[in-house]
């Protein structure tokens, strides 16, 4: 397998390259285009319950998508959602933490799930979940806005907001908590933050959804004409 990125970092395609017969795990709705006998198999990847997890826990999925190359090999185009970057990270049996909706395709011996020994911390962290992902070979990555990439010493420590967190490498520190009183927060726009200690990997994005949810909302047109609270009209 390999994979090739284009239109990098605003606008980012990811081209699986698969030799005969190869396959490889997509997360739903992110296949752009796939080349001519290239076959889809759509399951709840590693059974309900596993994927039930992913899904409600995880921020991910409950379906997967699998792509599997004919026999002279094939391609599958892949991309985000939002606007933003991809990165192919080469694991080597090793793990990652990766922030739930990064995750956008892997090889089949990469395996997602919630079940790790941090889960709680970031479970009860008012919505920062985080997968871990595990084994050996390629995993695509996917970011809003550009990926900023860290490498911590030992001892060194980084404070990231948690809406810029990508992922981080097994085996690093983390302490998730509020930033400031309720003041700051209401008066600055921050909230959880994740305090990181090295050594290891980090990645971080350059924007954040809820920033951007947070200053597309109050923008949108409210219909006001039936006398009902609540509800909103988007004029195209």
């Amino acid at each position: 397998m390999r994979i090739e990125l284009l239109y990098r970092p605003a606008f980012s395609l990811g081209i699986i390259h698969l030799d005969g017969g190869e396959e490889v795990r997509v997360e739903a709705a992110s296949m752009v285009s796939m080349s001519q006998g290239v076959t889809l198999e759509t399951a709840a990847t590693g059974g309900f319950l596993k994927s039930f997890s992913r899904a409600v826990l995880g921020g991910e999925s409950f379906f997967q998508n699998t792509y599997q190359a004919p026999p002279g090999g094939g391609r599958v185009g892949v991309a985000p959602a939002l606007t933003g970057d991809l990165i192919v990270v080469d694991m080597q049996d090793e793990m990652l933490m990766v922030q739930s909706g990064s995750y956008l395709a892997s090889a089949m011996s990469i395996t997602t799930d919630t079940k790790w020994s941090g889960a709680k911390t970031f479970f009860a962290s008012e919505g920062l979940i985080m997968l871990r992902a595990s084994g050996t070979g390629p995993l695509l990555l996917s970011s809003y806005g550009a990926i900023h990439e860290m490498n911590l010493a030992a001892g060194e420590t980084i404070t990231i907001d948690t809406g810029h967190l990508v992922a981080f490498t097994e085996g690093i520190g983390f302490r998730v908590r509020k930033i400031g009183g309720i003041k700051s927060t209401l008066f600055s726009g921050e909230g959880l933050v994740v305090d990181l200690t090295g050594p290891g990997r980090v990645l971080g994005q350059t924007r954040s959804t809820d920033q951007f949810l947070s200053w597309l909302i109050p923008k949108l047109p409210h219909d006001t004409s039936s006398g009902s609270s609540g509800g909103f009209t988007v004029k195209l």
